[in-house]
């Protein structure tokens, strides 16, 4: 994967479009990456990483894999730039552009507001032959599969190996095996190999729960078997836990226990049933003898008893039998009885309907007949159909009365209309005139709007410059002061360095002596002998008092260095500041600004009403023609009601006298037709009650004969009496019931007492009933009992011989599951590094790292040895950690000069760089081997190089700049001041208030 351009719009830092040239940085095989803290150095890697895979390495990952596309839009873009990264890149021999723009927000085209649009992803290819470019697809998942096949590495893997976090790479060297085996994991994907070590544990448990399950269900069965056994064994039930190997055999032993016992029980209850059933049998017959000699002996007792209340009710009988016989004989005289009362009921219903009648009449009529009452009813319909007639007439007159009412509503109604038309019509030219004039007045403020829009944009902009012009003055001074204050600190920590290592050197012999060891040679001299060695004057300076000058020196100047680029990007500011406010004070430009805010307004507000305005005037203008129109309308009405009422009043004058003779002193005709027609309804009903009242009289007298003579012919004195007499049909049934139960009770009394059997057992001593029937349910009581016993034995037997058939299934199923359990548990035990078998407790999955860390460790010892000089190697040590850890994933350093061996975690600063880069560098070579991927022709290292001295930092770049030997390009990402002279070709990152900018700087000094 080779790298050759890199364009940003509006992404991090970058407020505008910034362009990256791969490939004339990577024309000298190493360049240098560098800026300001905060400039924008790692947002150029962060844009290349979310070309590639649509997401930003590192802290600017959120949780769960996803970028927070809010944190790539740069906060200096203008709002209509949209935010976009643009690469291209050969890869696996084909040359591709991939151009991603996250979702954002844009200013709506129409309206106020903002719009959100959606994450967009487009990817081309370069066409050799047409030597043009070709859409290849705009999906983010099919661009996504597409680049990840041809790199053959995931976000993580491109991270590690191409970024070379070396930061990570430190913490790696000191981190313990469980942190380093995480990181491999991730670079080496061995997902496989630990869903292995899942698979088997997931098996191991499943495996385990179905034997503790099997244990559990024979537990279960044993303790059944011991419910059913019930107690009295001589042996417990054995106390066993699932999971134990000896459970089975003891359950079955049990069982044969239980079921040789329980057979004997049942031989024991088969004989005590024999016996129970003799008893029984004789206790049931005495028994059976008792209670029917008790029988009869009761039967004769219940006999005389009855005989003798049969007697007591003899004068009862007699008296009913006479009752029956004149109620008989009344039944001859009811059919008269009835028709009397029914001539009477109807002579009363019939006197009372004639009084009723006769009360409504007047007092003259109420003596008159029933002819008279219906002559003078129909004299009442005669008049009433007369009357009838005129009810047309009256109803006419009433319709010509409303309508008459609603012609004056109208006419109301249109002289209010015409009123009101007249003087809002008189008013017409002046409101014309003023909606004319709201619109003119509306569009002249519009006018005036955009004027003022476009000078107070600008007025603003050079209000925020005056203030930032004026605040970055004050900082300008401060920072010319602390600027002067740093170089003067700088001078003296440089003049004491200097004068220190002058009085250092000029003692030096003292230093020099106070080395000798007599007997052993002079460094300087050589000679054995010290015969005068020189001693320490006053005011000495050692070593580390030079040491600390230099130090102090060196931070002295860094600081000279961050004050002259401080006051530097103060002093930027300040001149863009300046040149955008022009001469105006911030007082001028504010009341400037606040006056043209003000007239803005005001001219805004008016114009907003332009719509309103004419709106206004077009719905004046409808308003006067249907006034105009309404006005007309209402003269035609007023004309034609007119001649309508005359016509109407001359027919009411007519109708009029007509009415007054049909009513006949009434309110109305229909008021004079209800009241002849209720005095001809009173006439005919007095009529009819005077007929009914005559016949009903001469009906109740033929009645009153006809039961005296029916009364004579029965035998009554008088039709009284017969009445008395006479019952109903219930009652003589009810009599003639009681007389046949007492007959009947006399026969079944004779026939009882004249039974021999039972007054043969009158005469014998009375029945021992209870305590035959003690002595049965005694019998009866154990033959339950032993019946019970025998069934609870058979039961016993039968359930004890299918549970132990269940035991043994049981049994059965356990023994291939038990066998599997043991199989697996052995290679869990194996793959997790818990087994005995597994020396070392090394999982599958560390097993599988190391042997990646091995190959690491060998691939990074080959560069480790040019940037040691020789002396460090990296080895891979799979020995034990303290504590019990497992292991397989140390990483040791071997030193040359001592022949020993030690932990990467005692490296120093500088050493713990240039191993932990060669470390990368290997890892990176590693990794794109495993994967399978492309060749990596563009690598980036980050920071470090700080900790290194001279020596070691030429060294480190021969390495690097070694790489170009495979034709690959290395960008190095350092503050590193030196750097800048020994790596000629360089990106600089530079920050200001605007955004971010990049540049490209070559050996000959020219920018691009």
């Amino acid at each position: 994967m080779r790298l050759h351009r890199l364009t940003v719009t509006a992404f991090g830092p970058f407020a505008d479009t910034q362009e990256v040239d791969f490939d004339a940085l990577g024309a000298a095989g190493i360049f240098l990456l560098h800026g300001a803290t905060g400039a924008g150095k790692t947002s150029v890697l962060d844009a290349v990483c979310y070309a590639l895979y649509d997401a930003v390495p590192g802290a600017r990952q959120l949780k769960g894999g996803a970028t927070k596309d809010a944190t790539l839009r740069s906060d200096h873009a203008r709002a209509g730039t949209y935010t976009e990264v643009l690469l291209e890149l050969t890869v696996a021999g084909r040359r591709l552009e991939i151009t991603r723009r996250p979702a954002q927000t844009r200013p709506k085209k129409r309206g106020t507001g903002v719009t959100t649009e959606k994450a967009q992803s487009w990817l081309r290819e370069y066409d050799s032959e047409s030597a043009g470019w070709s859409a290849l697809s705009r999906s983010h998942q099919e661009i996504g599969e597409e680049i990840g096949q041809l790199l053959g590495m995931s976000r993580e893997q491109f991270c590690q190996v191409v970024l070379l976090p070396q930061g990570d790479f430190a913490r790696f060297l000191r981190a313990d095996a469980e942190a380093r085996g995480k990181l491999l994991g991730r670079l080496f994907d061995t997902r496989r190999f630990a869903a292995v070590e899942d698979r088997l544990a997931e098996l191991r448990r499943a495996a385990e729960q179905q034997v503790r399950a099997g244990d559990e269900r024979l537990i279960g069965v044993a303790q059944r078997l011991a419910q059913a056994a019930g107690p009295g064994l001589e042996q417990p039930l054995p106390a066993r836990q699932p999971g134990d190997p000896g459970l089975a055999p003891a359950v079955l032993e049990w069982a044969a226990l239980a079921r040789s016992t329980a057979h004997e029980r049942h031989d024991i209850a088969e004989s005590a049933l024999a016996g129970a059933e003799s008893r029984q049998a004789a206790a049931r017959r005495l028994l059976d003898a008792e209670r029917e000699l008790a029988r009869l002996q009761q039967r004769f007792a219940d006999g005389r008893r009855r005989a003798e209340a049969l007697e007591a009710r003899r004068p009862q009988y007699e008296e009913a039998r006479a009752t029956l016989e004149r109620a008989r004989k009344a039944d001859q005289v009811a059919p008269a009885l009835a028709l009397r009362e029914d001539a009477e009921r109807a002579h009363r219903t019939a006197a009372a309907d004639r009084d009723r009648a006769r009360a409504r009449l007047p007092a003259e009529l109420n003596d008159s007949g029933a002819d008279h009452l219906s002559a003078l009813e129909r004299k009442m319909i005669e008049e009433l159909g007369r009357v009838d007639a005129a009810r047309g007439t009256e109803r006419r007159s009433a319709e010509i009365t409303r309508e008459r009412a609603e012609l004056d509503r109208q006419a109301r109604a249109d002289e209010e209309l015409l009123a009101d038309a007249a003087g809002w019509l008189a008013g017409w030219d002046s409101a014309r005139r003023q909606h004319q004039e709201r619109i003119e007045t509306a569009q002249e403020a519009a006018t005036r709007a955009e004027q003022l829009a476009g000078q107070l944009e600008p007025a603003r902009s050079q209000l925020d410059a005056a203030r930032a012009r004026d605040t970055l003055e004050a900082r300008a001074a401060e920072s010319q002061r602390l600027l002067n204050s740093a170089r003067e600190r700088a001078n003296d920590a440089k003049e004491t360095w200097l004068d220190l290592r002058e009085r250092r050197l000029r003692g030096i012999a003292a230093e020099l002596a106070a080395r000798l060891v007599p007997g052993e040679p002079c460094a300087v001299c050589g000679s054995a002998d010290h015969p005068e060695p020189a001693r320490a004057g006053a005011g000495q300076v050692d070593q580390a008092s030079e040491d600390a000058a230099l130090a102090a020196s060196r931070r002295a100047e860094a600081a000279v260095t961050r004050a002259e680029h401080d006051h530097a990007s103060v002093r930027e500011e300040y001149a863009a500041a300046r040149s955008a406010a022009g001469g105006s004070t911030v007082a001028e430009l504010v009341t400037l600004t606040e006056r043209l805010g003000r007239e803005h307004t005001e001219a805004h507000r008016l114009a907003a009403g332009t719509h309103a305005a004419r709106e206004a005037l077009a719905r004046a203008e409808r308003e006067h023609e249907d006034r105009l129109t309404a006005r007309r309308s209402a003269e035609n009405r007023v004309a034609a009601r007119t001649s309508r009422r005359e016509a109407l009043d001359h027919e009411q004058t007519g109708l009029e006298a007509e009415l007054v003779r049909a009513r006949g002193g009434a309110d109305s005709v229909a008021a004079h037709a209800e009241r002849l027609a209720n005095r001809a309804r009173l006439l005919a009903e007095a009529a009819d009650t005077v007929r009914d009242f005559d016949t009903t009289a001469r009906r109740l007298k033929e009645s009153d004969d006809r039961l005296a003579d029916a009364a004579f012919r029965a035998g009554f004195d008088t039709p009284r009496a017969a009445s008395a007499a006479l019952l109903s049909g219930a009652e003589q049934r009810g009599l003639t019931h009681r007389m046949d139960d007492w007959q009947a009770e006399a026969a079944t009394v004779a026939d009882r007492l004249a039974e021999s059997d039972a007054r043969d057992a009158a005469e014998r001593p009375p029945a021992r009933l209870d305590t035959a029937l003690m002595s049965y349910e005694a019998a009866e009581s154990a033959l339950h009992a032993a019946s019970a016993a025998l069934a609870g034995a058979r039961e016993r037997g039968a359930e004890l011989a299918r549970l132990s058939r269940r035991a043994e299934e049981e049994v059965r199923g356990l023994g291939p599951l038990r066998t599997e359990y043991e199989r697996v548990a052995r290679l869990a035990g194996l793959t997790a590094g818990t087994s005995n078998d597994n020396d070392r407790k090394m999982r599958l999955e560390s097993y599988v790292l190391a042997a990646r860390l091995e190959q690491v460790a060998a691939a990074a010892t080959a560069r480790l040895l040019r940037m040691s000089s020789g002396r460090y190697t990296l080895v891979h040590s799979d020995a034990r950690s303290g504590g019990g850890k497992r292991s397989g994933l140390g990483l040791h350093v071997i030193d040359a000069w001592t022949g020993s061996a030690r932990d990467t975690a005692t490296l120093s600063g500088g050493e713990t760089f240039f191993v932990s880069l060669a470390l990368a560098l290997g890892l990176a070579d590693v990794v794109t081997d495993e994967a399978g991927g492309a060749r990596l022709d563009t690598l980036f290292i980050d920071e470090g190089f700080g900790s290194l001295d001279d020596q070691t930092l030429d060294e480190v770049l021969d390495v690097l700049d070694s790489l170009r030997e495979r034709d690959r390009t290395v960008g190095i990402v350092s503050h590193v001041a030196d750097l800048r002279r020994r790596i000629p070709t360089q990106l600089e990152v530079t920050k200001s208030r605007r955004g971010s900018t990049v540049s490209l700087r070559t050996e000959g000094g020219g920018d691009g």
